[in-house]
This record gives C-alpha cells, sequence and structure tokens, in this order.
C-alpha cells in the first residue's frame, strides 16, 4: 500500500481529471485514473462514529457536513446506497431520534451498525432503524452482513457466531459478500477485541471480498489476515482521532475487483487504497 507522501508526489505527475464535479472524484487512489464508471457494478460509501449528542462537539455540523460530502458522491459518480458503522449517537438513547433524522437527509438509502456508544435496547433500535442488530440484506449479487459488536452497556463483544455461521452458509454462493462490523475482531489496535472463532469463519468464507470497521477513530487503512482484508475509515464526528473527518468509498468492479479507498474530504488524492483482486 502506498503512502500518502509517495501518492500526492505520484498524483502530481500522473493523475488527470476524468470529467467535471467534485474533485474527489476526479483522482484514483494509487496514481491511476478511476475506472470508467461504465465498469463500476456497485459503489457504496462507509462512514462512522458520528457521536451524535457527544457534549463539547459540533456534532450537528460534523453531521451536516458528512451528509452534503455523501450526497455530492450521490449526484456526482453515484452511490447505490451509504453504511454508517456504529456509534451513530453518544450514549443517551433519546439521541437516536435526532441521529436519524440527520442521516435521513442523505439522498440514497442507508444502512447502519450498532456501536457500543448507541446505548439503547435492540427493540427500540429496531423500531427506530427497521433492524435488528444483526441482518443482512442484499444488492444484486452482492450480500451484505451487519454484525454487532457491543452489548447495551457498551460493553465489547463477539458478534452472535451461531447467526453468523447460518449467514455466511446461506450467502456461499453470493457473487461477493461483505461484512459491516462496528469493533475489529483482531487485537490489532488499543481499542479492538480478539474473536479467533469469528476470524477463522472469515478465513474460511471463499467469497468473502472485506470486513469493514468503524471504532478505532484513529485507524484509516487496510490490515490482512489469513488472505482476507479489515478496512477502517477513521470517523465523522467524535472528539479524538484521526485530524480529519473522512469517509471510505467501495466499488465493485465489472471484473470482479474491489476498489476501497479511503477519502479526506480536504485533499484531492485519496489517503490511500486497496484493490481486493478477484
Amino acid at each position: 500500500m502506498m503512502n500518502r507522501r509517495n501518492f500526492i508526489g505520484l498524483s502530481l505527475k500522473s493523475i488527470v481529471l476524468i470529467g467535471a464535479g467534485s474533485a474527489l472524484q476526479s483522482f484514483a487512489p494509487g496514481g491511476f485514473v478511476l475506472p470508467p464508471r461504465k465498469k463500476v457494478k456497485l459503489r457504496f460509501a462507509l462512514a462512522s462514529d458520528g457521536h451524535y449528542g457527544q457534549p463539547e462537539t459540533p456534532f450537528a455540523e460534523m453531521h451536516d457536513s458528512m451528509v452534503q460530502l455523501l450526497n455530492k458522491e450521490g449526484a456526482g459518480r453515484g452511490l447505490d446506497f451509504s453504511v454508517i458503522n456504529g456509534d451513530v449517537f453518544h450514549n443517551d438513547p433519546k439521541l437516536i431520534h435526532p441521529a436519524k433524522a440527520a442521516w435521513d437527509k442523505l439522498s440514497m438509502k442507508y444502512y447502519v451498525s450498532h456501536g457500543n456508544h448507541d446505548m439503547i435496547e435492540e427493540s427500540e433500535w429496531e423500531k427506530v432503524f427497521g433492524t435488528a442488530w444483526h441482518h443482512e440484506f442484499k444488492h444484486g449479487d452482492n450480500a451484505f452482513l451487519v454484525l454487532n459488536t457491543a452489548d447495551i452497556k457498551g460493553k465489547y463483544i463477539c458478534p452472535d457466531l451461531a447467526w453468523t455461521r447460518d449467514q455466511l452458509a446461506r450467502h456461499r454462493h453470493a457473487k461477493n459478500l461483505f461484512v459491516i462490523q462496528h469493533i475489529t475482531p483482531v487485537k490489532w489496535t488499543e481499542h479492538g477485541i480478539d474473536c479467533p472463532e469469528l476470524v477463522e469463519m472469515f478465513s474460511q468464507q471463499s467469497n468473502l471480498r472485506a470486513v469493514f470497521h468503524g471504532h478505532d477513530h484513529a485507524e484509516d487503512g487496510m490490515k490482512e489476515k489469513n488472505g482476507k482484508h479489515y478496512f477502517f475509515d477513521g470517523h465523522l464526528g467524535g472528539s479524538w482521532g484521526k485530524p480529519y473527518h473522512g469517509y471510505r468509498i467501495v466499488e465493485v468492479l465489472q471484473n470482479g475487483d474491489v476498489l476501497c479507498y479511503q477519502v479526506d474530504p480536504k485533499v484531492e488524492a485519496p489517503v490511500n487504497s486497496t484493490t481486493v483482486k478477484r
């Protein structure tokens, strides 16, 4: 993976504009022009850790900014949907309603995962968002599992292994499978948790293309284990972490490759990129 300094140096020499619209959509990861849009079968965004309502943070402004950015992506190169990967609000269950109202301003469909700061009963979460903490959805020949990694008090937990095992088997024939869970199942980071049985399931799942995490505000890259790719997206809110509020874009290409890149809205070139080859 190319570091940011090398990437920017290369991009100044070799990246060219591919059309009008957002400059963010004019640059491609790794110094190469983004694939033509007609070669992209599916395009979605992930953002996490809005912490709506956290004291002494400009949470409303940060949410408005991210909604505008994702809507701009949708109006430009296009987004099939977005994912808000945990810590939707900050501790107080009453905050779930204004947090949802903020995300309802998105111009595309969106999905949410449950984070450790989303301290609310699962039944109430389901009333608001329409999904349980563990759920799945499909988009064309792509399957998505959304797993829960925290209890109502914010304790880190491994996802429901029986449910996950059943769903992995159910979707084994999907062309591509993606997993979304707030907390990483490998203790790579200060805030990670080890879930070896889950990791082994992922390792054995041949169509699993990527696992996406939030939670670790200071992590915005990719880590690999047993040939599987685990991605982080920094944070869009909260009071600590990377010095920018960003998001990750995923493009599933016609040739089967999956292009993932992290966006810092204040710079033209993506922070990092990984192409998961078919």
